[in-house]
């Protein structure tokens, strides 16, 4: 159901980006979703597993959405982020080709939908998700640093917050986050329905 040269075109670009990552950013940086949504989604065009495909895309559906969003909006505004998320592709401390390598972002939920379009949406992909989802956040607040803050759990954007414990403002992330996923896993649930797309039981 998937093309080969698709699995090998997408097997490249990660053996291309796990090792430059892991140099410029250290391991923990695969902790971030999109990462892993990133190596999911390989693993699932390769295994053509519809669970894990639709694990990925409720992961980061609407969040990737959103560092679109910020992406887009920071070309309007020449280079100002209005959510923070991408002001590292304006760092000129970070290599030119690997911040060239992170507009992956641009294309994975779209490589993820069309995975579930080819495999099939497994509708109850959200319930291993979550508690999988929740277990990196909380991984992510004790590995990363305020520095770091991978997956935002030390504050939105790029800096720490300073308005809250830092238990409390991760308490929040895994409420919202949970939310979010929810969320997504209905909207595609309805989107499919609607439009009569193959739904897994």
């Amino acid at each position: 159901m998937i093309p080969w040269w698709f699995k090998f075109a997408y097997l490249a670009f990660v053996a291309v980006l796990v090792p430059v990552y892991a140099l410029e950013h250290g391991w923990v940086s695969f902790l971030w979703f999109s990462n892993l949504a990133l190596i999911g989604g390989l693993m699932a065009a390769w295994l053509e597993s519809p669970r894990l495909a639709s694990m990925m895309l409720v992961a980061v559906l609407l969040l990737e959405m959103g560092w679109i969003a910020d992406f887009v909006g920071s070309l309007l505004l020449l280079g100002t982020a209005p959510l923070g998320g991408v002001d590292y592709l304006y760092d000129p401390g970070i290599a030119l080709p690997v911040r060239l390598l992170s507009l992956y972002h641009l294309l994975l939920p779209f490589v993820l939908l069309w995975l579930v379009w080819r495999l099939g949406y497994d509708r109850t992909a959200w319930r291993p998700w979550i508690p999988i989802g929740l277990s990196v956040l909380v991984l992510s607040f004790l590995l990363s640093s305020r520095e770091r803050n991978v997956n935002w759990v030390w504050g939105p954007g790029g800096e720490p917050q300073q308005w809250m414990p830092p238990e409390a403002w991760l308490a929040l992330v895994l409420a919202f986050c949970g939310l979010v996923w929810w969320s997504t896993h209905m909207l595609i649930l309805h989107v499919l329905q609607r439009w009569g797309l193959r739904i897994n039981r």
